[in-house]
């Protein structure tokens, strides 16, 4: 097996594996920036702490980190449409995406189920990717909306029992 084929494999046998959708956001000088990231995850409880990781190739994480700052918006299931955007490499992605700033300063998009805003703790390269944790400064649950999974490819229907 070539690596491209292994590298497929590991994808399509992961892809059966359902995770949540958020957009990591902060300031620049260049105003605000963000992120679609599929890999966040609660770290510690005490301290609290998050994490999330993201692509040594990625070019929106690397003005973002200079604030030493970041939100965690967690999307609802109905924002696929944001999650595509800010999926994109380059361009405004702020563009018709309405948000607020979070006591940290950071971008908090407006329909999100809810947000983590945080400081930057450590930063560990592992692979390919990037480890990120931030300690929590603050966080809210915005509604009581299902959060946008994405699972084999796409994003499915959930339900909020």
């Amino acid at each position: 097996m070539t690596a491209d084929e292994e590298r497929e494999r590991f994808r399509q046998v992961l892809s059966h594996f359902p995770t949540g959708v958020v957009v990591v956001t902060g300031m620049t000088a260049d105003g605000p920036a963000g992120l679609a990231v599929g890999s966040f995850a609660s770290v510690s409880l005490e301290p609290p702490l998050v994490g999330f990781f993201v692509a040594l190739s990625s070019t929106s994480w690397p003005p973002i980190r200079p604030s030493g700052h970041f939100c965690v918006n967690l999307l609802a299931s109905a924002q696929s449409d944001v999650c595509r955007t800010f999926a994109r490499s380059g361009g405004d992605k702020f563009a018709g995406v309405s948000w607020t700033h979070s006591n940290g300063g950071s971008p908090v998009l407006d329909g999100v189920v809810a947000w983590v805003d945080c400081e930057v703790e450590q930063e560990i390269e592992t692979g390919d990717h990037q480890l990120v944790i931030g300690r929590v400064l603050d966080l809210e649950v915005a509604n009581g909306e299902a959060p946008l999974l994405f699972h084999r490819g796409s994003f499915p229907n959930f339900e909020v029992v």
